[in-house]
């Protein structure tokens, strides 16, 4: 079906709007922290500085003035981590931190508020 070019973006939007959904449920299901953040410029962003480094789909290394070398999807991931993490308390229900960072336990109960368990 996405061979046909007239349907193919809507279909993919589609599929991806469908993977969110599942990635919602299950992290709820599980108690996991699930943020959705913009996917904007996070392959050029340089997770050390922050400088927006242009390149091409076939660059595969990002390089920076700053000096960090590393996998194009390596600096993306950071950078979507570190969106995620700026959300910290506005989600409403959990909070991670940056040892925490894949949601292995939620540093906030469910419902409680920070304070509370703070002084608790």
């Amino acid at each position: 079906m996405v061979k046909n070019h007239c349907l193919a973006k809507s279909i993919n939007d589609a599929s991806w709007y469908q993977f969110r959904v599942w990635l919602e449920y299950f992290g709820k299901v599980f108690e996991r922290v699930t943020v959705a953040v913009s996917p904007q410029y996070t392959s050029q962003e340089c997770s050390l500085c922050g400088v927006i480094v242009k390149k091409t789909l076939s660059t595969r290394t990002h390089v920076c003035k700053c000096g960090c070398v590393m996998d194009r999807d390596e600096n993306a991931a950071r950078i979507i981590l570190s969106r995620g993490l700026g959300t910290v308390g506005h989600t409403g229900t959990f909070a991670l931190d940056a040892s925490n960072a894949l949601g292995d336990e939620a540093s906030t109960l469910v419902g409680e508020i920070l304070l509370e368990q703070a002084t608790s």
